[in-house]
């Protein structure tokens, strides 16, 4: 069975968060009954991804998780090239008679993420650093807006450097970012984190981490990191297969009230006082506040 379920997954193996969180879930699957076979698309082409993605359906697989909005284009391209494999993409939009897509609504933590670097950083700038324009980045960059916006009444500095795992770029794009006054980087990166983190620990600017708890990691460098842990989609969308019940044409979301998979985990640094502006804000996303969904101010570039 597990030659014929597939974990694709785009980027390099051992760098990054968003990454690994799909690692651990698939492990979670694998520990529930139901393995999948990991590989690895280090290319950022779209079309050299639908090519290895359609490679990979050739043998005749019966699942392919694609792990990521990048997922969407590929997998649009080769799902009716083979109607008898079905598809999932997590953090994806993309729905056909084959394809199903998961989703953790990363929007409620990164508002939360927004709303304490808003605080922070007092007459600074909050600021947002990502790599690839795909639609997950672009949502959580827009609901981190509005958190910084809500609580401090400014735009953050935001960018997207084009690449989530090159560490020398976003090394480069963080220093530029803490040289325009940013206090606090919101960095949605995956392999490229390592080079934000130096860049935080030479300018002495704070950084929340994405996805999982990057706190627990390096208390030293992360005021928060707004835990949103995809590799819940991909467990999910595997035993939803292993039981017959893919979610196809439609998209499955995980909000709030999972709350071990979607918080803001704070570090030791955060305050008093911004703890309980975080509950208010908190409060009031539990209440059905509306996160704005769309950004439309002005981006950086070094």
């Amino acid at each position: 069975m597990s030659a014929r379920r597939v974990l694709a997954l785009f980027g390099h193996a051992g760098r990054g968060g968003f990454n690994e969180a799909a690692v651990e879930g698939a492990r979670r699957a694998e520990r529930a009954g139901q393995p999948l076979r990991i590989e690895w698309i280090a290319d950022t082409d779209p079309q050299a991804r639908a090519a290895r993605i359609a490679a990979l359906c050739e043998p005749g697989l019966d699942l392919l998780i694609a792990h990521g909005g990048q997922g969407d284009a590929p997998v649009a391209e080769v799902a009716p090239r083979f109607p008898r494999t079905q598809f999932a993409v997590t953090q994806g939009s993309l729905t056909a008679p084959n394809v199903a897509s998961y989703e953790i609504l990363q929007e409620h933590s990164a508002f939360l993420a927004g709303v304490l670097a808003g605080l922070r950083a007092a007459d600074g700038r909050a600021a947002h650093l990502s790599g690839e324009r795909v639609r997950p980045g672009l949502k959580g960059r827009a609901a981190y807006a509005d958190g910084v916006r809500r609580a401090s009444g400014r735009d953050p500095l935001t960018g997207f450097c084009g690449n989530q795992h090159d560490p020398e770029r976003a090394h480069e794009w963080a220093r530029a970012l803490a040289a325009r006054d940013a206090r606090v980087v919101f960095a949605m990166m995956d392999g490229g984190r390592d080079g934000v983190s130096r860049a935080c620990r030479e300018t002495g600017i704070w950084q929340i981490g994405n996805v999982i708890d990057w706190v627990a990691r390096d208390p030293r460098v992360y005021l928060a990191s707004a835990l949103a842990d995809s590799g819940l989609c991909v467990e999910r969308a595997a035993a939803d297969h292993a039981a017959g019940r893919l979610a196809v044409g439609a998209v499955t979301r995980y909000g709030l009230e999972q709350a071990a998979s979607l918080r803001l985990a704070l570090g030791a640094g955060v305050t008093a006082e911004e703890r309980r502006a975080l509950d208010d804000w908190s409060g009031r996303l539990a209440g059905g506040l509306e996160i704005d969904g769309g950004y439309t101010g002005a981006e950086f570039t070094p």
